[in-house]
């Protein structure tokens, strides 16, 4: 029978593989250096982890073709079809920038041109009523205009389509008639919410990406295929779940942020295991971190995000907060004479200055080698790092512009970084009503471990969590996922006018459909899963708050209590005397997936012995001879005290002095701050 489990994650340097047995629960993790073609990079790694695809019993993969696609504008030529006098909403946008005070940074231009949006005559009024039917010899003439253009996908795009899309419906059928192998996506079947700017942008995006990703997901299916992998490929989306092949032919936007939403999901998972409900992840890679957060076993999810400014996308999705703080990223001197951190970033090529390969400028990796932090090798030796070209970027670009001893000046960087990830954290949590501190941060990615303690020390966050393989903690998050799709529909309405059986019947219908499409899936009845919530908001408003529905659903206090709760859990303050009123109707739709339990270990009661020591700076004032630990070295059940550095292939942990940690069952490290 097929026993594994197999996870990916592509990354612009590497691709992570994590390979689960589900008999035993025993992980097993490789790496291979990413190509230009990520299926080569996929394929390359499946056969250097030996894995017999026909004993895999689940491939699933979180991919970044849809998000470098938009940013690349590696795009197919894509056509859309608006209503009458309205081709340019998706260019005038909201009419705002992303640097209101930068005069000559301008947003980016549309995914599709102007010349390649055509109009037709309809008209549908804010009721739903159609007050002009769709002018078909006009749609006809655009169908020969977009074969003739040689387009490779639409969007249609009507006003008020979101209460009635039967307009929309039409000239699909005409463009099919006209292109029956070009995908067409319309705002109705895509996203049926008022708001026509963010309407049209998630259709655009959703038609520009369908050739892109229909073609990634066919190609890599037929490989596995072809390889003995008997059953659909799962792809990570953006809203936690995975989809299927099937499902990305209607909603390729999806895959738009499919990779970092595996760490938030692994992140979760690894906490609630350890016995926090609350969690922070914090996902540290080379360029970037990226920051989620769980409460009460649930991950945050928002439908305010973009891959670039002006042009969201709409569909659920995790809420990660991104910023330019990694491994990589370079110290330099502002114009005011301070000192800064990022986002610049050394990347990949040439890296760190003590990888030897030309860069010159101080980054955090630079300064954790000067500080004793991390050792002289990486990857289990893949990588050497050079402490005399460190120290020398370090004193040149930091300790001699501020007139600063060497180890003060890689302290100094390093607390810059944690403080920009710190202000992340602050983001994330603080300014969204919850306290850190009730909270236990999950350290992870390449050098999330490095800096996780001191980052939870900053915001007395009690407990750091380091996962077994930090590197490839997302591609863990991969498996361990169900299949899930995300269903809304307008309903504008004032609480006080609102008929709880006429907002039943939206959510039964929703349903239906729901439980036909994982059906169509191979879901069995069983294994589905309904989840309805509430989008409300004051009277007046137009930014609006998820509120957990029943079913059914028989009476609006309950909701409107809800909202009153969760409104002050959120902002601070409540108005019960303040009308309220409904937005949206929402139902994530799950279907549950088997998952594989990770490994439990027995405490061993033995005592590891260090591998060596080593000066440590954890005060630019003096170094303290500290243990190095070799993570596989580490029983469960071991405790200890700080300082310590353990090392492992794809990570390094810093526990500092001081504080406990302990490696509990399932060989995660617990640092108490």
């Amino acid at each position: 029978m097929a026993n594994l489990r197999v996870a990916v994650d592509v990354g612009g340097t590497f691709t992570d593989i994590c390979i689960m047995d589900e008999t035993s629960g025993a992980l097993r993790i490789e790496k291979t250096a990413s190509s230009a073609d990520p299926i080569e990079g996929i394929m390359a790694g499946v056969e250097k982890a030996g894995i017999d695809l026909s004993q895999v019993a689940l491939f699933s993969h979180g991919t970044t073709v849809a998000t470098n696609a938009l940013i690349t504008r590696r795009l197919p030529r894509a056509a859309m079809v608006c209503t009458e006098g309205f081709r340019d909403v998706i260019e005038i946008r909201r009419a705002n920038k992303e640097d209101l005070w930068d005069t000559y940074k301008d947003v980016v231009p549309p995914y599709i041109p102007r010349r390649d949006r055509l109009v037709v005559p309809e008209r549908v009024d804010a009721s739903g009523k159609i007050v002009k039917p769709l002018d078909e010899e006009a749609a006809r003439e655009v169908a020969r205009i977009l074969k003739r253009r040689g387009v490779s996908a639409i969007a249609v795009c009507f006003m008020n389509a979101f209460v009635n899309g039967a307009n929309e419906r039409r000239m699909k059928e005409i463009l099919l008639e006209a292109m029956p192998d070009v995908p067409v996506s319309t705002s109705s079947e895509v996203l049926p919410e008022i708001f026509e700017h963010e309407r049209f942008s998630t259709t655009v995006a959703n038609a520009v990406l369908s050739p892109v990703v229909v073609d990634y997901t066919r190609r890599l299916s037929k490989r596995l295929n072809a390889g003995g992998y008997t059953r659909d490929l799962l792809l990570l989306h953006t809203g936690g779940g995975v989809m299927t092949p099937k499902s990305v032919e209607d909603f390729a936007a999806r895959l738009a942020g499919s990779g970092i939403a595996a760490g938030a999901i692994a992140s979760r998972h690894i906490a609630m295991l350890c016995g926090f409900k609350n969690s922070i992840g914090l996902d540290m890679g080379g360029t970037s971190t990226d920051v989620s957060l769980a409460y009460e076993g649930q991950s945050r999810v928002t439908k305010d995000w973009y891959v670039e400014y002006g042009y969201p996308i709409r569909f659920s999705s995790i809420e990660v907060l991104t910023i330019g703080a990694g491994g990589g990223s370079l110290a330099w001197q502002d114009e005011a004479g301070s000192l800064r951190n990022g986002p610049q970033s050394a990347g990949a090529n040439p890296g760190p200055a003590c990888y030897g390969n030309g860069n010159m400028q101080p980054t955090n990796t630079d300064a954790n080698l000067v500080l004793g932090r991390l050792g002289t090798s990486l990857a289990g030796g893949k990588i050497t790092l050079d402490p005399e070209l460190a120290e020398k970027a370090v004193r040149e670009g930091v300790a001699k512009p501020f007139g600063l001893e060497l180890h003060a000046a890689a302290d100094a960087i390093i607390k810059v970084a944690n403080a920009n990830m710190s202000d992340a954290v602050r983001l994330i949590s603080i300014s969204r009503g919850y306290d850190p501190r009730d909270f236990a941060l999950v350290a992870f990615g390449g050098a999330g471990a490095l800096h996780g303690a001191a980052i939870a020390k900053e915001l007395s966050i009690p407990a750091v969590i380091v996962p077994p393989s930090p590197g490839v903690t997302s591609a863990l998050g991969c498996l361990l996922v169900d299949v899930q799709h995300d269903f809304s529909e307008s309903h504008i309405k004032a609480v006080a006018e609102a008929d709880p059986a006429g907002i039943e019947a939206e959510f039964s219908r929703m349903e239906k459909e729901a439980v036909e499409r994982l059906t169509h899936e191979g879901v069995a009845a069983g294994d589905i899963v309904l989840q309805r919530t509430v989008d409300m908001m004051y009277q007046g408003q137009w930014r609006s708050l998820a509120v957990t529905a029943p079913s059914p659903i028989v009476s609006m206090a309950d909701l409107v209590e809800a909202f009153h709760r969760e409104h002050n859990r959120e902002y601070n303050f409540r108005r019960d005397e303040t009308p309220v009123s409904l937005y949206r109707l929402n139902l994530k739709a799950t279907g549950l997936v088997p998952k594989a339990e990770l490994m439990k270990h027995e405490p061993t009661g033995i005592v590891p012995e260090p591998r060596s020591t080593r000066p440590v700076w954890f005060d630019p004032e003096a170094s303290v001879e500290t243990p190095i630990y070799h993570r596989d070295d580490l029983p469960a059940g071991f405790t200890f005290t700080g300082p310590a550095v353990i090392e492992q292939f794809d990570s390094t942990t810093i526990v500092p002095p001081g504080t406990k940690a302990e490696v509990d069952p399932y060989l995660n490290i617990i640092i108490r701050i």
